[in-house]
């Protein structure tokens, strides 16, 4: 069975490396990695980069499989991945998704989300956050948490396009929005789902939102303890051992 990666912001598909090289140890090698346009991919100029964009984008990706996939988000590849699960599940044997908490009514935006949310706020922070080389970029997303070699890849594929699909992406999903595509949330549910619980990640919503989240889609939850929002890159052998326990479980 094909396992589909997708990952979020601000990064590119290297977050994902060293959990793919430990599920390859537990058998697992049929792994393809989708990068969305901006994020490691090329942003076409008529792409919009709304949710809506994503989900489409995403849809047209999965169709290319000769059968359903397991298909795995992070951030806002977990809200694609959610997208999806909810509107096309015959494309899906699984998903897994830690972002699921965003379509709860009680879920509140980070304040780095707002800001980016802000006209005028979000483009003063983007440009800081993609000022200088990459050197100094790499700098940067060790301070947010992502290791090397990690971060020195993610930051080779950071710039304008990126900037500007997450200032698109985050102004897309505006609290109304969200709550509006959460009331379909139990559609998900029409294919086994996991929501890995990274107890200090405190981007995605609080533990009982995510927790209640999962309950509405029918998901089945994996509490990482002490993980934050880069679970997979800190602790790659225990999310490969979290994943290929749920996928011989289907």
């Amino acid at each position: 069975m094909t396992i589909v990666f997708v990952h979020g912001v601000p990064v590119t598909s290297a977050v994902w490396t060293p959990l793919i090289n430990e599920l390859s140890k537990l058998g697992h090698d049929d792994v393809v990695r989708l990068s969305p346009p901006g994020f490691g991919a090329q942003l076409p100029a008529d792409f919009g980069a709304t949710m809506d964009d994503y989900r489409s984008w995403l849809v047209d990706e999965l169709t290319r499989f000769d059968a359903p996939v397991d298909l795995v988000g992070h951030d806002w590849g977990g809200g694609h991945v959610i997208e999806v699960a909810m509107t096309r599940p015959d494309l899906l044997r699984s998903w897994v998704s830690d972002t699921i908490g965003g379509y709860e009514p009680d879920f509140v935006w980070h304040p780095l989300a707002r800001t980016w949310q802000t006209p005028g706020e979000g483009e003063r922070s983007i440009k800081e956050i993609f000022a200088g080389d990459a050197d100094e970029r790499a700098a940067r997303m060790v301070e947010w948490g992502i290791p090397e070699p990690a971060a020195g890849e993610v930051a080779l594929g950071q710039g304008a396009e990126m900037g500007k699909a997450i200032l698109a992406l985050y102004r897309s999903a505006m609290p109304a929005k969200l709550i509006e595509r959460g009331r379909d949330l139990p559609a998900a549910a029409a294919r086994p789902g996991l929501v890995p619980i990274a107890t200090e990640d405190l981007t995605v919503g609080r533990v009982d939102t995510r927790r209640r989240a999962a309950e509405r889609a029918g998901a089945r939850t994996a509490v990482l303890e002490g993980a934050g929002h880069w679970w997979m890159l800190q602790g790659p052998p225990q999310a490969a051992r979290m994943l290929s326990e749920f996928w011989a479980g289907l």
